[in-house]
């Protein structure tokens, strides 16, 4: 019994310093300064044409809670916070029970956050889940506790919170969703709406009509329970036939939220930007997006991926020059999927290796008619291990073939003999110069793409080929100003000189092999069937592996890089291949659809020189050769028939089979 006493006693002592320290940082917020709070997500992103595409908060849109109808205010409080005019911040009972109902269920069944915590949390730009970030979420409640009455804070929470589809705020969402202010509201509106904070991209009956409907029921029972509303008008409102709208000025974009949440990302990696919207009474967010350009890659997506498929991509256009990013799609469609593929996953690139590779071949002696023999070969290495790569359907030529033909091809074993011979350092380092930051195993399959490299690190690591020979870095935004017009941060797009330009022009060229119909031999280059469909010049290489399909192609104006595949690694089918290839002929003609013929390839530089060669084998082209093409060299390492085959032959020898 004494202990028990002792234990109250210590309990008790505990508490009332608690107390007093709570009492305390309370009194301490209320004699400070007071935190701003209208400007939350008061953030506005433009494109690149100074157009919002996205807002947050707008001050017009403001609407004070004598404005807002009561169905609104009463179904916010008993979905959210019922207490919300009794507690001071914090529902400690609230909090128990969520904790004891978490703990006994093993899950996160129960959450505890109160309105004032919610809106304290949507001060701030981004929603980390660290240690810091709760602590401030929980200084900032207290400080908004202190300083604003419950009507002020109840007030700028329902004129904030998301409400779906860019709608921040319930005057925005009341017209999006209704046409209608928030004040004309009824109570199977109110309810509906009220139902769809909890998670935008699941509740909005724009996406899931049923799941908003479920919603919508479970908060007209809490207002039964509470006493607010009779059964009878919960019955009416639920039946009550609701015309959603859903329009908005701009075309709606469900991929553009893709790009949205990139800029967010790369907005906290910003030092000179305050990470709460308390301290920038807002901001205004100038990109690189080219919205026709993004629309334009979203109709692309909808066009070659039937409705039906579960296969996804991502996709990156990309200004070469500056590395500002013009359109990205992290997935088909945000609302289904959130999860950006583009910024956030890693996959593997298969073929869309080889460039690297053969960048460095050429900067160690390999010319554009440096040939090996295509025949099936199985390569020994560290005295015993064994590897035997193979062709696409084991097509083999069974003779010299040019440094051009095996790109037309995508020929393995001509990719894994150069691999071998320069040694695997001479590709990790050109990936590396580029950009290229991923893990990357030197072993020999590297030139096919085993190892897994992130789509916007692709695209920029092109990007370097793309301008010749300059590494940029891939960014979203390009100025941040606040709501005064004050410049807080500005894009520097610096360029890095990494790669020889003379050399990077001849691989460029080398490029267009992969749609070149004079390469038609034996086999057929892998992007053929664009011939009669491109009306400009493109470097382009694909990647396939069993689970993943890549198309990545440039000129001096633009990367555009796609990839398709499935989110569980499921084997992609004969017939899924060909999504990568039209998205991506489709976004990057679109790009170039008023650039003139033959503007935006490269000159040539003055040490290089053209040669007339049969295509397939790489030597000199002959009066008998049914087929010459121009192919670019260094000057003084043009093809002379004997030496190259000297060369060939000793570089052969390396690779017993």
């Amino acid at each position: 019994m004494r202990f028990f006493r002792k234990l109250a006693k210590i309990f008790m002592i505990f508490f009332v310093i608690g107390i007093l320290v709570y009492l305390g940082i309370f009194l301490y917020v209320k004699l400070s300064p007071k935190v701003v709070i209208n400007t939350a997500n008061s953030v506005f992103l433009y494109d690149k044409d100074g157009e919002v595409f996205f807002q947050g908060n707008e001050e017009k849109e403001w609407v004070s809670l004598d404005d807002i109808s009561q169905y609104v205010i009463d179904a916010t409080i008993y979905t959210e916070d019922k207490n919300f005019y009794k507690h001071h911040g914090f529902d400690y009972l609230r909090i128990l029970k969520a904790f004891y109902v978490n703990i006994t269920s093993g899950s996160t069944k129960q959450g505890a956050s109160t309105i004032t915590q919610q809106y304290a949390k949507n001060l701030f730009l981004s929603f980390d889940k660290t240690w810091k970030r709760k602590w401030d979420e929980m200084w900032y409640t207290i400080k908004i506790e202190a300083t604003y009455s419950k009507d002020e804070i109840l007030e700028g929470y329902l004129n904030t919170i998301n409400y779906g589809h860019g709608m921040y705020g319930i005057e925005n969402a009341s017209k999006y969703y209704f046409g209608k202010s928030a004040s004309e509201l009824d109570l199977a509106e109110a309810t509906m709406l009220t139902g769809i904070p909890k998670s935008p991209s699941n509740y909005s009956p724009l996406i899931d009509f049923e799941a908003a409907k479920e919603r919508q029921l479970l908060i007209l029972n809490l207002l039964v329970e509470n006493g607010v509303i009779t059964e009878r008008e919960m019955n009416d409102a639920y039946q009550e036939e609701l015309k959603i709208l859903g329009e908005e000025d701009r075309d709606e974009l469900t991929t553009v939220m893709y790009y949205h949440d990139a800029v967010m990302d790369e907005l906290e990696t910003i030092d000179s930007i305050p990470k709460s919207y308390s301290d920038t009474s807002g901001l205004k967010i100038y990109t690189n997006l080219d919205w026709d350009l993004q629309k334009k890659v979203e109709e692309n997506i909808k066009e070659s991926i039937p409705d039906e498929s579960e296969v996804q991509t991502s996709v990156v256009l990309m200004d070469p020059n500056t590395g500002g990013v013009l359109a990205l799609a992290g997935g088909r469609d945000y609302n289904e999927s959130s999860f950006n593929r583009a910024t956030d996953s890693m996959r593997q690139v298969g073929s869309t290796m080889k460039p690297y590779l053969y960048y460095a071949a050429l900067e160690n002696g390999f010319t554009s008619s440096s040939s090996f023999t295509s025949e099936e070969t199985t390569f020994v290495f560290n005295d015993q291990d064994d590897y035997t790569p193979q062709n696409y359907n084991q097509t083999y030529g069974n003779k010299p073939i040019s440094m051009g033909t095996a790109i037309a091809y995508s020929e393995n074993i001509y990719a894994v003999k150069t691999h071998l011979f320069l040694g695997g350092d001479a590709l990790i380092n050109v990936a590396r110069r580029v950009g290229i930051t991923a893990k990357l195993e030197n072993v020999p399959s590297l030139p096919l793409g085993t190892n897994e490299i992130n789509i916007l690190e692709m695209a920029a690591g092109y990007s370097a080929f793309a301008n010749l020979g300059y590494k940029v870095k891939p960014h979203f935004i390009e100025r941040v100003e606040d709501s005064n017009g004050k410049v807080l941060y500005e894009a520097k797009n610096t360029k890095e000189a990494v790669l020889n330009p003379s050399i990077t022009f001849i691989l460029n060229n080398l490029l267009t092999a992969t749609y070149d119909a004079d390469y038609i031999d034996y086999n057929y280059p892998t992007a053929i069937g664009l011939a009669s469909k491109l009306t400009h010049k493109y470097a382009l290489k694909s990647g396939t592996t069993e689970t993943d399909n890549w198309d990545i192609g440039f000129n001096n104006n633009v990367v555009c890089a796609v990839w398709v595949g499935y989110d569980d690694n499921q084997t992609l089918k004969t017939s899924e291949y060909k999504y990568a290839q039209d998205i991506w002929y489709k976004s990057i003609e679109y790009y170039e659809r008023n650039v003139a013929e033959g503007d935006g390839w490269y000159e040539m530089p003055d040490n290089v020189s053209a040669v007339l060669v049969e295509p397939i084998s790489g030597r000199l082209a002959t009066d008998s050769d049914k087929k010459k093409k121009m192919m670019y060299f260094i000057k003084g390492t043009e093809p002379i028939n004997t030496d190259q085959e000297v060369f060939d032959e000793k570089v052969e020898e390396s690779y017993p089979s």
